[in-house]
């Protein structure tokens, strides 16, 4: 079984101009199209996917919202899982997630820490996460760097959930990108806290860390534990592109001495399924 655990879903009005203005100057020529359908027909080579949209718009340029995921989840039943999006800014932030996780069925939380300006520590945070416990809904976030401008650093660290970890040890707390740059950090705080947990989406087009990061987190023991989950973070990476890349995390090593990452550990987090570790009771 192949499940994606980070998928984007957004409407083309939802995308900002400050989206190309930040990613002029960036290479790859990624489409950042991701609308329900789009994201339906792109999604053939798994088997099931959670999405989520996005509101990075002062951010990342991105404005999205819960509708346009539930529309998702109607268009592709039994495939698609939904996450509301959670900013902890907003006045209504409660009122909007009652919504997205009663009235439209969504199973779990988005957040980005760097995206909204708000450490993971934040009090504003709290009622969310209350949410979620009462609930029994993963708590997912961006953690590590970003393109994005207005975008504080400091809150894209893993460091700072170890402390969210054991505040709420109930909380089923998911670290997607591995915290990169600062990939150690966050392979230290899934080590230590049994309710935490990381993925490697968007990770497979920077090889060398990409490599360094896979043979630490064998180095640490957690690479086979079921703490660490695949996913692509569409449309930044397509499906089969992110799968090729987890089976060729050897080719920059090969011929010399340095450590393999294990044949146990590609097959592990290829075919992770967060809807056996994510939740407390019966998962979507």
């Amino acid at each position: 079984m192949i499940v994606d655990c980070h998928v984007n879903v957004y409407e083309d009005a939802h995308i900002l101009p400050l989206l190309k203005a930040q990613t002029a100057s960036r290479s790859g020529g990624v489409d950042p199209c991701a609308t329900p359908e789009r994201v339906k027909a792109s999604m053939t080579g798994v088997d099931r996917y959670i999405a989520f949209s996005l509101r990075y718009g002062d951010s990342a340029g991105v404005e999205g919202d819960d509708e346009v995921t539930a529309r998702l989840m109607a268009l592709d039943p039994g495939r698609c899982v939904g996450f509301a999006y959670a900013d902890p800014r907003r006045a209504d932030v409660m009122e909007l997630l009652r919504h997205a996780t009663g009235t439209l069925g969504l199973r779990g939380v988005k957040f980005g820490p760097i995206y909204n300006g708000v450490s993971v520590l934040d009090p504003r945070l709290e009622p969310v996460i209350a949410h979620c416990l009462r609930h029994d809904l993963p708590l997912t976030m961006h953690m590590g760097t970003t393109y994005a401008n207005n975008a504080p650093l400091e809150f894209g660290r893993p460091i700072h959930v170890d402390e969210l970890a054991r505040r709420h040890p109930d909380l089923k707390i998911v670290m997607a990108h591995m915290g990169h740059p600062w990939m150690d950090e966050c392979i230290a705080v899934i080590r230590k806290n049994p309710n935490v947990y990381a993925e490697v989406s968007a990770l497979h087009y920077r090889p060398w860390q990409f490599w360094n990061m896979l043979v630490s987190a064998q180095e640490y023991g957690v690479a086979d534990r079921n703490k660490i989950f695949w996913g692509t973070d569409f449309p930044y990476a397509e499906v089969e592109e992110s799968l090729e890349g987890l089976r060729r995390a050897n080719h920059l090593v090969e011929g010399t001495s340095l450590p393999r990452v294990s044949d146990a550990t590609i097959q592990a987090i290829m075919h992770s399924n967060p809807f056996e570790h994510w939740w407390h009771g019966t998962a979507p």
